[in-house]
């Protein structure tokens, strides 16, 4: 039986050895000279007016957040649209009981100043 796992084991050494073995070729033929130039943001050829790794407030990442969380739930109404006549009552029952955990969820961020810019 673990003769038959030889294939396996071989494949994902390759699989894991095939990036390795790449990266350090790719650094021994590549040319390495570090000059300020390339090290420099490139914006069109005009020099960088701040540095690139501004911070960002936590409202940003909450908003997108919020934005990929409702937007991915609403995706789930398509299978239920395709499926509507099959479902009968049932489906608009589900589906309501859905949408009233969106609006309470949607409801919940706006009291909490989720989307609040300023």
């Amino acid at each position: 039986m673990p003769a038959g796992y030889l294939p396996i084991f071989i494949f994902a050494v390759c699989a894991a050895a095939f990036p390795v073995v790449v990266l350090l070729a790719a650094k021994l033929v590549r040319p390495s000279v570090p000059i300020s130039t390339k090290l420099e943001a490139y914006e069109c050829g005009i020099r960088a007016a701040s540095d690139s790794r501004g911070r960002y407030t936590v409202r940003f990442y909450i908003v997108a957040i919020l934005f990929v969380i409702f937007d991915v739930e609403t995706i789930f109404l398509y299978p239920w649209a395709v499926r509507y006549r099959q479902l009968g009552w049932f489906g608009v029952a589900e589906v309501a009981v859905f949408l009233a955990i969106l609006v309470v969820g949607y409801v919940w961020a706006w009291k909490k100043g989720a989307f609040e810019w300023v």
